[in-house]
Parts: structure tokens; C-alpha cells; sequence
């Protein structure tokens, strides 16, 4: 048995050059004046919200997007003052007076969020930038069709009193990742009769948007004047059935690395991680990587999950652990330190994050997210 500390024990490498030729690939696709809001809630996708921004914006990125407000107040505080940032998840007791003193976009979906973003307009003294969102069918966050018409007039009433600026109307699909499902077509339809009697009732927004990453690239018809890419700004597919990353031109932007930190030899019929679930049917060669669920592996990809070692794919022997998971080599005895690469572009023949995904039973936006902070993140191409 051989041991040493591992060079690095686990890294994620953030591949800013990728990200950038992928707000340009999205790009092409949508019209000279058609905005790109690039989405990066959730610590950009666990890429890393700041420097993703950054990176987004110097490749032709013209608004931001989170889900909290506070992701977005920590924008501002890190500097990026002079571009439009939007939020749209917001409760009761968020900090909605910072938001309107920050300038953010907020978005409102109902009676009681405009009541909030009106009186923090009228405690800061400042007007607040406002987009009222519409539910054409996805039925979590928008404002009903029934509802609409109140929620609009309101608004105008508040805009002409000074206290907010409309400044967009939006939506969002529920399953434009699906080609040609049923519900795409009477969403599009029924955002366009909302916009109209928005319009119609004298909003006139800065932006009228829908798109999500699948819509971006497969419903020209539904780019408006904004779309909002997010998992495919990363380089990942946003579903199997709309095509690989590479065949949609992507190139994905983080790559999943570990260290192997222990090599050794077991007989047959050995088990190997907690259960047994997986037992050596000859004698063979482990390799132990200082990975798991609490880094954010999948446990769900217990036996299944595919990891480069060397020149050969290996897959996960027996239950992802917390820290930690174990490969069969096969006889195999790399040195400890040797690379494990979980997932990345999968240009050198190493697994993708659809592959964990398939492995996991779900979503490459999963995959990517989950990986916690006790993976430091190394940014390439900055």
C-alpha cells in the first residue's frame, strides 16, 4: 500500500475564455438588438458569481440576472455599478430599500410586492426600477392573467406619481428545453396578449423578455428585445434533446479534478465503501479519491458515476461517501497525486456533467451547482 498527501485534493477549474466565447456563441444567435442578460444566480451556477459577471460582460453581455436580492447587492458591492442587474425571488423581509438605493431591477409579480417596492421607494427617496412579471403558464413565480390588468394599472399609478419606473415585462417557459412540447406555443401566445394590454394600458418597458438558455437557442420567436442565457452560458446542454454542448457549439466551462490519494491492492471478494454494495470479483488495484457528497458529488451516482484516471474512464465502486469515493483500476497502479477528472469538456476523452447527470438520475444544472466551497475554484483566461 502506498500513501502520500495528495498535490491538490480536489479543484475546480473555471475556464473564463470558454465562458466568454459562449456569450459570443449566443450571441450569434439572437438579432443585433436583441439584449443578453447573463444569468448568474446562484454563485453563477457554482462557477462563481464575480468573476463569471465580469466575464460575461466583457464578451458583450449587457444586463445581469439573479434569483436573490442579496446576490445582487453583492454585485454592487464588488463594483459593478454601471450595468442593469435584475432580481426576481423576493420575500417579505428581503432589503428592498437597498435594493431601489442600489438601482436594481426588481422584478413584482403581485399587489403585495408592489406595495413593498412603493413604500421602499418612498423611504429612500429614489425611484425604483421595477419589471412585472407574467405567469403565461409556468405556474410558480408571475402574475396571473386574471390578475394582470390590477397589477398593471397599479403600477402605472405608482410610475406616474414618481415612485417606480416599469422598466420591463417578462415571463418564463416551462418546458422549452422539450422541442416542440404544447405548452411553448400558448405560453408565447399568451405572454404576447399580456404584453399587449400592458402596452396598450401605457407601459412602455426597456425590455420585453422569455428566453431561457433552450429558448435562446431554439425559439427566435420568443427573443423579444432580451434573452436571459444561464446553463448555456457555462458550456452545459440545457437537455439531452436539444443536443450535446458541442454540438451547439458550447464549450463547457468548469472541469471537476481531484487527486488520487491512495493506491492499493485487494483480493477478490473484497468489498469496497459502506453496504457492500460493490465487491471486487477478482483481485485488483483501488484508488481512493478525496471527494464526495459534501463537495458535492452525487451520492446518487454510487456505482455509476465515470471518473478519467489516467488514459482510461473508471467508474465509482460502491457508495459515494462524504468525503470520499473509490475506483476499481483494474490492476492498474497509478501514484498517488495521479489526476482523477470527474467531469469536464470532454475533449481529452474525460466524462462531461451531462455524464454525472445521466449517472445521478437527473440535470447537468445540478451537477455543476451543487459543488460546495470546500472545492476552491482555479480561474483560467483571466
Amino acid at each position: 500500500m502506498t500513501e502520500t498527501p495528495p498535490p491538490s485534493r480536489a479543484r475546480a477549474e473555471i475556464d473564463l475564455g470558454a465562458l466568454r466565447a459562449n456569450v459570443r456563441t449566443l450571441r450569434a444567435r439572437v438579432a443585433p438588438h436583441v439584449r443578453i442578460m447573463a444569468v448568474v444566480k446562484a454563485d453563477a451556477y457554482g462557477h462563481g458569481a464575480l468573476r463569471c459577471a465580469r466575464a460575461a460582460l466583457d464578451a458583450g453581455a449587457e444586463w445581469l440576472g439573479t434569483a436573490t436580492p442579496q446576490e445582487a447587492l453583492a454585485l454592487r458591492a464588488a463594483g459593478i455599478t454601471d450595468v442593469p442587474v435584475m432580481c426576481w425571488l423576493w420575500t417579505p423581509d428581503d432589503p428592498w430599500d437597498q435594493g431601489v438605493e442600489a438601482g436594481l431591477d426588481i422584478s413584482v409579480s403581485g399587489m403585495w410586492a408592489l406595495r413593498e417596492v412603493v413604500a421602499a421607494a418612498e423611504a429612500t427617496s429614489k425611484r425604483a426600477r421595477i419589471q412585472l412579471k407574467a405567469d403565461t403558464g409556468l405556474g410558480r413565480n408571475g402574475c396571473q392573467p386574471a390578475d394582470w390588468p390590477e397589477l398593471v394599472t397599479e403600477a402605472l399609478k405608482a410610475e406616474a406619481q414618481g415612485l417606480v419606473k416599469v422598466t420591463g415585462l417578462w415571463s418564463h417557459f416551462a418546458c422549452a428545453d422539450e422541442p416542440h412540447h404544447p405548452s411553448i406555443a400558448p405560453q408565447l401566445d399568451l405572454f404576447r396578449s399580456m404584453l399587449d394590454h400592458a402596452e396598450q394600458a401605457g407601459v412602455e418597458p426597456e425590455v420585453r423578455h422569455i428566453a431561457n438558455s433552450p429558448a435562446t437557442l431554439t425559439l427566435p420567436e420568443a427573443h423579444f428585445d432580451m434573452v436571459r442565457p444561464g446553463i448555456a452560458m457555462y458550456g452545459v446542454s440545457p437537455s439531452p434533446e436539444l443536443g450535446t454542448s458541442a454540438e451547439l457549439g458550447l464549450r463547457p466551462v468548469m472541469s471537476l479534478k481531484g487527486s488520487v490519494a491512495l493506491v492499493k491492492r485487494v483480493p477478490a471478494g473484497h468489498g469496497v465503501s459502506y453496504g457492500h454494495h460493490y465487491v471486487t470479483e477478482s483481485e485488483t488495484t483501488l484508488g481512493l479519491v478525496p471527494l464526495g457528497y459534501a463537495d458535492g458529488v452525487p451520492r446518487h451516482a454510487s456505482g455509476r458515476g465515470p471518473v478519467l484516471v489516467g488514459d482510461r474512464v473508471r467508474t465509482v465502486a460502491g457508495r459515494v461517501a462524504m468525503d470520499q469515493f473509490v475506483v476499481d483500476l483494474g490492476g492498474d497502479t497509478p501514484e498517488p497525486g495521479t489526476e482523477a477528472v470527474l467531469f469536464g469538456s470532454g475533449e481529452r476523452g474525460e466524462p462531461t456533467a451531462e455524464d454525472w447527470a445521466v449517472a445521478a438520475d437527473t440535470i447537468a444544472y445540478e451537477i455543476v451547482t451543487r459543488i460546495g466551497a470546500r472545492v476552491p475554484r482555479v480561474y483560467l483566461g483571466e
